[in-house]
């Protein structure tokens, strides 16, 4: 089964049937991230589908809630963690931006300019728009924003 994706330019990649969408896209180092480790539980993994939706399994109950706290969630979502191919040439797209998976790797980032917008991993808000440079201020406005996926891990574990 062939699956395509935009990222820097229309690329194909082969899969088998049932496999998870995401392990296909890990498998060709497509930059997209699991973060919770594939649980269904962050936005890392977040991308569109652009045609033959039918073509991944039913959303699950789990992404479905997470998809609805996403911001730049629309119809055609999917978190790749949890959508496995039934069927024959996907084609995806990638939500604009990098997930950012912890307040210390935002701190990391002072003083640079960014090329894409920076993007909170569980609701894909932007927290730092694109072309911007990342000064300790803003980081200091975030700072209150608890977005550490391994917490979310954890208290996803206790549960």
């Amino acid at each position: 089964m062939k699956i395509k994706f935009n990222a820097d330019g229309l690329q194909t990649i082969d899969v088998s049937t049932q496999s998870r969408l995401l392990d296909a896209l890990l498998s060709r180092d497509v930059g997209v991230k699991m973060l919770c480790g594939g649980r269904g539980l962050c936005a890392t993994c977040h991308v569109y589908v652009l045609k033959n939706p039918e073509h991944l399994t039913p959303p699950t109950a789990k992404e479905s809630l997470t998809l609805s706290v996403l911001t730049g969630a629309r119809a055609n979502s999917r978190l790749s963690c949890q959508a496995h191919v039934i069927g024959d040439d996907i084609e995806l797209a990638f939500p604009e931006g990098l997930y950012i998976d912890s307040f210390e790797s935002l701190e990391k980032l002072i003083g640079q300019r960014t090329q894409i917008p920076i993007l909170h991993p569980v609701t894909g808000d932007v927290l730092v728009a694109a072309k911007k440079i990342i000064i300790r201020t803003i980081v200091e406005e975030l700072k209150s924003l608890d977005f550490d996926i391994a917490k979310v891990k954890s208290t996803d574990a206790k549960n």
